[in-house]
């Protein structure tokens, strides 16, 4: 013998032929889709489009940390039922939500909720 046996991981181990490459590659692959997954819905936030600050800023609706992570509750609901453009509406406000994009299209309070019509909508979400 011309020299010391390696340990697993050391040097001197040579995993059998084909079976390293191909592992690593898959694992790799699967570690790159789950990282990529995980920035994707850490990064996932509800934005407002201009016209839909304007609107909250006119009815005194205020934008607040806790609004924006029920808005975006609500958009993950309505994405895995499928819906695109949502109503999601509690007691007092309601939002129309563009899902894809996650964008609030425009904002509405409660004594304009009453007289109004809700088209171009696929899905209605209470918040």
């Amino acid at each position: 013998m011309t020299g010391p046996i390696g340990a697993v991981g050391g040097s001197g181990f040579s995993p059998p032929a084909g079976t390293s490459k191909a592992k690593t590659d898959t694992q790799n692959g699967f570690g790159a889709m789950l990282q990529q997954e995980l920035e994707r819905t850490r990064t996932r936030q509800v934005a407002f489009s201009k016209h839909a600050l304007n609107r909250a800023e006119e009815r005194g609706i205020e934008v607040t940390p806790a609004l924006l992570e029920r808005l975006g509750d609500s958009v993950e609901r309505a994405e895995a039922k499928g819906a695109t453009n949502i109503l999601a509406l509690d007691q007092s406000l309601a939002f129309i939500v563009n899902v894809p994009h996650n964008r609030v299209i425009t904002t509405l309070s409660e004594t304009e909720m009453k007289d109004s019509i809700f088209t171009n909508i696929d899905g209605a979400v209470f918040l």
